[in-house]
């Protein structure tokens, strides 16, 4: 499937995925920042932003759109995925660990997570659309099951005109809403342990940076992410949440330089 991105900048590729319910716009001040250093490419994943919709949608999936974009390049890249792209990122260097330089994932590890969208899902299936004739008037309807001002930024962004001139998501509701419980596990670790549950793992140097105020990767959890990706390494940022990159942005970007440095 052919992605839609955006690109930013010169030198080393560095590509970008956001998480679910996001797109690559989500990403614009990060990728300002870093593509004073990087040529940057800003990602919608299938189901999201301006990608294609698909029925199918499952980490192998998501990784082998990534892939077919890096066929136009000669380098390796370096990958950085956040939340739900997080695990596209893992699952893409469990596939293709040659493709890439480095890893950064953000606020988000190698385990299965219960589903926390489902009721945000019920309500967005719910709201109809059709009847819906401003954004006002959607931005309100978010608002009565919607209280995170961020929650509530990212899914105004995907509302948009069609060309009927009507409100629509840019997202897959329809799909997502069939296989979010798929997404809520984790990516497939077979090509990075044996089925003892030991190896040599994926051996790509892989940074895992957390909000300080988030509880999305814990302390518990680094001995199982040292064991799949034995070359990471653990950055927290102080002040942030799960938004890291919204939350500091200034800070996530050094962060991010520092390691790529």
């Amino acid at each position: 499937m052919k992605l839609f991105f955006r690109k930013l900048g010169e030198g080393k590729p560095l590509f970008i995925l956001h998480g679910l319910f996001g797109l690559s716009d989500n990403w614009a001040s990060v990728g300002k920042i870093l593509c004073e250093h990087f040529e940057v490419y800003l990602i919608d994943l299938r189901n999201h932003g301006s990608s294609p919709h698909s029925d199918e949608w499952t980490y192998s999936a998501m990784a082998n759109d990534v892939h077919e974009l890096t066929q136009q390049l000669n380098n390796p890249i370096t990958l950085l995925g956040h939340s739900m792209g997080g695990k596209v990122a893992m699952q893409f260097a469990s596939m293709y660990p040659e493709k890439l330089e480095k890893l950064i994932v953000v606020d988000m590890a190698p385990k299965d997570y219960p589903v926390k969208d489902r009721s945000l899902i019920d309500n967005l299936l719910a709201m109809d659309l059709e009847k819906i004739k401003s954004r006002k008037k959607a931005d309100e309807n978010i608002s009565s099951f919607v209280k995170e001002s961020s929650t509530k930024q990212l899914l105004s962004k995907n509302l948009y005109w069609n060309e009927e001139q009507k409100l629509t998501w840019r997202f897959n509701l329809k799909d997502i809403s069939k296989n979010v419980s798929t997404i809520g596990k984790t990516f497939s670790v077979k090509n990075a342990l044996l089925n003892d549950g030991v190896g040599q793992g994926i051996q790509v140097p892989a940074l895992f940076i957390k909000g300080e105020k988030s509880n999305y990767i814990l302390d518990l959890d680094i001995p199982a992410i040292k064991k799949i990706f034995p070359n990471s390494e653990f950055k927290t940022i102080e002040g942030a949440g799960h938004w890291v990159h919204a939350d500091k942005p200034k800070e996530f970007a050094e962060t991010v330089m520092e390691y790529l440095d």
